[in-house]
């Protein structure tokens, strides 16, 4: 009766179910995840073809949200991400897009065969838009001969 002499408490203590949570699992997934996206984020945002300029300068750290992207093809076309826009209603477009929620930073792709009185009506569209950031892109993988 050795077993007997405990109370009911004591013997629901011992068989009682742990109820914490372990986070450790969902915390392992989510970093993955995370990993991944910061990954595959920046790849999703072009989706023009341009030969963009060469440049020797430094890469930028990846901004923490994507911004917006217009694109200019050897042909002149304006495009804000994939979607060919008129140059005229570029920066009413722009500003309607800016008010659902885009910061104010913007990339500019422009092909190397565009001439850069085209580059800079664009960037006046940018700037009617409200846009005071605006990050020029180029090929960073080419280095130029003769630079230091």
């Amino acid at each position: 009766m050795a077993g007997s002499s405990l109370s009911p408490k004591a013997k629901r203590g011992r068989r009682a179910m742990n109820a914490e949570i372990n986070v450790t699992p969902l915390v392992d997934v989510m970093l993955v995840l995370l990993i991944v996206f910061m990954i595959t984020a920046p790849l999703l945002t072009t989706g023009v073809d341009v030969a963009l300029p060469k440049s020797v300068a430094q890469k930028l750290p990846a901004p923490s949200e994507l911004p917006l992207s217009v694109s200019l093809d050897s042909e002149g076309k304006v495009y804000i991400q994939d979607t060919q826009t008129p140059i005229e209603e570029l920066s009413a477009k722009l500003y309607a897009i800016t008010n659902e929620g885009y910061g104010e930073r913007i990339f500019l792709r422009a092909d190397e065969a565009v001439d850069y009185g085209r580059v800079m009506q664009v960037l006046t569209r940018l700037q009617q838009a409200g846009f005071r950031n605006v990050s020029l892109v180029t090929d960073p993988k080419v280095n130029l001969q003769g630079t230091r």
